[in-house]
């Protein structure tokens, strides 16, 4: 549940938050040069340090993607929690 949940809220971002959008777009875009990658037999040196270079920025998008859903999934409960 928790999963379609996320799912959802995933979704629901993508539609209304531009910066989420924005990092989603970056992280598929890197994962798409990845695959691009990984197909090929044999990396020369800078291949190598390219594929080093966007896991660890795909890495830090999908980092600050997950702090905007854990900010929106605890935004309702601190303000419900304020109400009090």
């Amino acid at each position: 549940m928790a999963e379609s949940l996320d799912s959802g809220l995933r979704r629901q971002l993508l539609q209304t938050d531009e910066e989420f959008r924005a990092l989603s777009e970056r992280h598929h875009e890197l994962d798409t040069r990845l695959h691009q990658l990984a197909e090929r037999s044999h990396l020369d040196d800078n291949e190598q340090v390219e594929e080093s270079t966007l896991k660890k920025r795909k890495l830090q998008l999908k980092d600050r993607m997950e702090d905007i859903l854990r900010r929106q999934v605890t935004a309702p409960r601190a303000a419900s929690a304020s109400s009090y």
